[in-house]
């Protein structure tokens, strides 16, 4: 998920539903809480035709309710984020990208002072290159979690400011649609993002993060970095070394507010991080997105990997032995997807159709013995 900057609110008494965040699912309940939705919205300045509109269409996704407790960046290893973050197929469709949108990137980067690859990286991680914008009703999404979920308050504002958007005529509500968390477009907008940075940067009157043209996306994101504090030529932060020196010998820079961050322990990666790492948190609060979305920028600009190693998995495996039993599989016929080394849901159906024929417990484990059976093939 994108942006978020609004703080959590304290959700609003009601009386016709029961309390949201508790638990509440059933239709019934949520047919009540629109009601009582629909006076505050109006309260807030929402006008009835987008009410009667809008909420006319709402239903309660439990679905979303249950996707706001398995976010990957506080699920996933660090080492598999930062492994799906900066992707070999990931760096090489930036770089393409980057290249076909030269001239956007140039005149973003000279209006916002935001570098090119940090934006590019940002509309990588969070879309795919815009491939992935999210095939939600963003007004059936935020309701579901104002009724059901647990942070409630925080959501019922995030719809306030959906339908603010649809009523100022940015986007129809048809084409109001995204993640699982009303994250929006190409670079994943809340809808409170949106109202407080998003821009016109094509001039066609419109601030349209959702069509296909990344113009006025990319140019939000460049704008929401610039309005946190991103400081133009300033890296997000550097690996070092346990005497703090950067991994190839050179002294680290010299920049306030400057922390080393060791998030594995030893033995595990160091990171001398610094403000625009902080700005990168604003954007989406995980430690793992920063770095990860850091290291990809840094990957698009022509930096190498990560040198220092990560610990071995609860198997004793590393990142470049799984991939090694992605690769055996894929040469065996069995698809594990990606080659990325993430242990995902086709890695499992890959390794559990090998097992299986050779007669082994089919559980879908990555693990030594595994690696060791498929080496023997």
């Amino acid at each position: 998920m994108g942006p978020g900057t609004a703080p959590p609110a304290r959700p609003a008494p009601q009386e016709e539903a029961p309390p949201p965040g508790q638990g509440a699912t059933d239709s019934a309940g949520f047919e009540a809480w629109l009601r009582g939705f629909r006076q505050r919205a109006a309260g807030k300045g929402i006008a009835q035709p987008v009410l009667d509109a809008a909420l006319g269409r709402a239903a309660y996704l439990p679905e979303v309710v249950a996707a706001a407790s398995r976010q990957p960046e506080f699920t996933r290893s660090l080492e598999d984020n930062i492994a799906l973050a900066a992707s070999d197929a990931r760096i090489k469709l930036g770089k393409r990208k980057l290249a076909r949108h030269r001239g956007l990137f140039s005149r973003i980067e000279r209006h916002f002072q935001v570098e090119r690859e940090v934006v590019c990286a940002i509309w990588g991680h969070e879309s795919t290159f815009g491939a992935r914008r999210g095939d939600i009703e963003v007004v059936s999404a935020l309701a579901s979690l104002a009724y059901g979920g647990v942070r409630a308050g925080f959501f019922e504002g995030e719809l306030v400011a959906a339908l603010k958007i649809v009523q100022a005529g940015d986007v129809t509500l048809r084409k109001l649609r995204g993640s699982w968390a009303g994250a929006m477009g190409h670079t994943q907008f809340i809808p409170s993002s949106y109202l407080a940075h998003a821009v016109d940067f094509d001039g066609d009157g419109r601030r349209d993060i959702w069509g296909d043209d990344p113009t006025d996306a990319l140019a939000s994101t460049a704008a929401y970095l610039r309005d946190a504090g991103w400081r133009f030529g300033e890296p997000w932060g550097v690996e070092v070394d346990a005497r703090g020196r950067q991994m190839d010998g050179r002294p680290a820079p010299d920049l306030p507010g400057a922390q080393l961050l060791q998030p594995l322990g030893d033995p595990g990666p160091r990171f001398l991080v610094f403000n625009n790492y902080r700005v990168l948190r604003r954007y989406n609060n995980a430690m793992a997105y920063a770095i990860g979305v850091g290291h990809l920028a840094d990957r698009l600009a022509g930096g190498g990997p990560f040198v220092g190693p990560f610990p071995r998995d609860g198997q004793g495996l590393s990142l470049e032995d799984r991939k090694e039993i992605q690769r055996r599989l894929k040469r065996l016929g069995f698809d594990p997807g990606t080659i990325d080394g993430v242990i995902g849901d086709k890695t499992v159906a890959a390794i559990r159709a090998f097992q299986s024929e050779r007669g082994l417990s089919a559980d879908g484990v990555a693990t030594r013995e595994l690696l060791a059976a498929l080496r023997r093939r």
